[in-house]
């Protein structure tokens, strides 16, 4: 294995400061691997949130980090105990912490990472940049798969998230759900189901509702679209506190669950959908930058609305 190694690093030092760094890499164990990244996406979620400085208390936050936990690299090294990976291969990796006293919350944006071969995934070549979106589509597959979980009536949001739960529901063998979307220029793109805007819809028997707005106001509004017994799924992100009004939740005898994060499970049925092409990845990935340019691409992914997913272009990172 590699010793000193390092690597160039998307550093967030504080809320809206974020630096291109070099640092060193911990030495690898006779477990782990090292990866060269090929691309990385940046969350408009929880990235967001950390480099807003909006993040909540969480294991591991603080400043400064290195964020980024959807990677996709090349093998380039195995420790000695690894017998299932093997150079060259291409890869998944769910963030790293390998950074030594620069926190890795979540530990992917960077050029090189250290980590245990038991957290990485092997991707199909066909998929290439694509394979940025598993760990999306693995969350979206994980509010689905909960136990006695109903597929999705209405998604509210039509971003990344919104749209991959539309397609993993319907290639599940649900029906198409509606989705709602108030932004118009995020409303096309519809893959086999309907967008509107909420205005437009007249619909107050939804027996499932998918949020992935994060909006926390959003509740009383979404339980008066429940069908009595209805279910809503809070499968986004939320900073602030939430509440609601529960004359109206007794009276549907509402349900609410809140979906967390994805499991192996779920990202292995995500991988078996896609091998079944009864899954595509398509469409999802709209905007592209250098690594060198990290502080441009963090800012107009959080900024434009235009933008639904920037990757980070590491290849050609020294």
């Amino acid at each position: 294995m590699h010793q000193g190694l390092n690597t160039l690093a998307v550093v967030i030092e504080g809320p809206e400061r974020l630096a291109l760094d070099r640092l060193a890499l911990q030495s690898p164990a006779d477990d782990d691997l090292v990866v060269a990244t090929e691309w990385s996406g940046i969350s408009t979620g929880t990235e967001r949130l950390l480099w807003s400085g909006k993040m909540p208390a969480f294991p591991g936050m603080g400043y400064p980090l290195v964020p980024g936990y959807e990677s996709v690299g090349r093998v380039i090294a195995v420790g000695r105990n690894v017998q299932q990976r093997r150079v060259g291969e291409r890869v998944f990796v769910p963030g790293a912490r390998c950074f030594g006293e620069v926190r890795g919350l979540f530990g992917g944006a960077a050029s090189q990472l250290v980590v245990p071969a038991s957290r990485v995934t092997p991707v199909a070549e066909s998929l290439g940049e694509r394979a940025v979106l598993l760990a999306l589509a693995a969350t979206a597959h994980h509010a689905l798969a909960a136990p006695q979980a109903r597929a999705p009536e209405l998604i509210v949001g039509h971003g990344v998230l919104g749209r991959l739960l539309a397609r993993i529901s319907i290639a599940l063998g649900a029906s198409p759900p509606t989705v709602w979307e108030r932004n118009a220029l995020r409303g096309e793109g519809a893959c086999g189901y309907a967008v509107c805007a909420p205005d437009d819809d007249a619909r107050r028997n939804y027996g499932a509702v998918y949020d992935v707005s994060g909006d926390a106001g959003i509740l009383d509004s979404l339980i008066g679209r429940l069908a009595p017994g209805g279910e809503l799924v809070l499968a986004g992100f939320y900073t602030q506190k939430m509440s609601f009004d529960f004359a109206p939740a007794f009276m549907r005898e509402a349900r609410i669950r809140v979906a967390a994060e994805w499991k192996d499970s779920d990202l292995a049925a995500v991988i078996d959908l896609l091998a079944k092409e009864r899954l595509s990845l398509d469409g999802l990935i709209t905007h592209r930058q250098e690594a060198t340019a990290a502080d441009q691409a963090y800012r107009q992914a959080f900024g434009d609305a235009e933008c639904l997913k920037m990757i980070l272009d590491w290849r050609h990172a020294a």
